[in-house]
């Protein structure tokens, strides 16, 4: 079972792909961790890629489509991976549609995670954490029970992401929404796309995600 997960910045394809990787014994593959490890170990791929973002260039699909590729042959992939973000333009779809059918593989299911994007941006904004604790908190829907006060550790110190700022996510949200556009249909013609309410509870979208899969077919309905 191969799965690729979309959505924009804060949707929560990082949570839904651990949970999903529990359930169902996959591998969850962020090439942003693929490209630093790779950087990190001194491959040939590796190399070329630190080569071209030391003098400060973009890494090209086909060097990603060939870190994907070696990774998808090692064996703890063999009952299936989970992709969390990627591809993100029409041209790496096409690219990896082509790398996984040379092997007789392929993606069986795209499950897009559809949130309200003016919701998602206040929700996102207003995430901080204790200075002191790392205790993680939200303004709307789950503040510390005394303001000002960590439930965890009593501090009274507390953080925010410089990229959290409200701005900064909504030009975050319009790019993931320009590059990301070409992509649902091109998907959706194959049959393969799967729409889920990102805007429900952790528990109610791994149920739809459930659902879907169900629907698909790659897993047995209960």
């Amino acid at each position: 079972m191969n799965i690729i997960f979309l959505g924009p910045p804060g949707a929560g394809k990082g949570t839904q792909s651990k949970l999903l990787e529990e359930r169902h014994g996959l591998v969850q593959i962020s090439t942003g961790d693929m490209l630093r490890a790779e950087v990190a170990r001194g491959s040939e791929i590796g190399n070329q890629a630190k080569a071209l973002m030391v003098a400060g260039k973009l890494v090209p699909d086909a060097l990603i489509i060939a870190m994907l590729k070696d990774r998808i042959a090692q064996p703890d992939c063999q009952n299936g991976f989970i992709l969390d973000g990627f591809p993100r333009t029409l041209a790496q779809a096409e690219e990896l549609d082509t790398m996984l059918s040379v092997d007789g593989k392929s993606i069986d299911v795209v499950l897009f995670l559809d949130v309200d994007e003016e919701i998602l941006a206040d929700r996102i904004s207003g995430r901080f954490t204790c200075a002191n604790c790392g205790q993680t908190y939200n303004e709307a829907s789950n503040p510390p029970a005394k303001e000002g006060v960590c439930d965890a550790c009593g501090s009274h110190e507390f953080k925010r992401r410089a990229d959290d700022k409200r701005e900064t996510v909504v030009e975050r949200l319009k790019e993931y929404r320009n590059l990301t556009a070409p992509i649902l249909p091109f998907y959706e013609k194959s049959g393969r796309l799967r729409k889920v309410n990102g805007m429900l509870s952790t528990a109610e979208v791994t149920a739809e995600i459930e659902a879907a899969l169900e629907d698909s077919g790659v897993i047995t309905k209960k």
